[in-house]
């Protein structure tokens, strides 16, 4: 099995409406071709992006209720993303803090 198709049936699968997959979000629909892109270009395999969306998932379920933000997916799935590109180190931590705290600090309206 290759594809996206690795994470159907398991704990890691999207979220699907009538057997097409499910974005809520422009982000979301983003963050998902981030990481088929990777996959495509040989940066990172599905079978070890299903590990960390697995671990990211388990993360958030272990949370005590008071301490658990509510449940999305897809902020499960950029946090796979972002530990699987530090452990391949094809991003670096620092860079993406400060990158984070750049965006975030734009004025309303310029956020790309």
């Amino acid at each position: 099995m290759t594809g996206v198709e690795i994470l159907d049936g398991s704990r890691s699968a999207p979220p699907r409406d009538n057997g097409e997959l499910l974005f809520e979000a422009p982000w979301q629909s983003r963050a998902f071709g981030v990481v088929a892109d990777l996959v495509d270009s040989g940066c990172i395999s599905w079978s070890d992006f299903r590990l960390c969306l697995i671990d990211a998932i388990e993360a958030w379920e272990s949370l005590e209720s008071q301490n658990q933000p509510p449940w999305d997916y897809y902020t499960c799935w950029v946090t796979a993303l972002e530990q699987l590109l530090f452990r391949k180190v094809l991003l670096d931590p620092a860079e993406v803090d400060l990158r984070s705290r750049e965006y975030v600090a734009r004025p309303h309206g310029h956020d790309h």
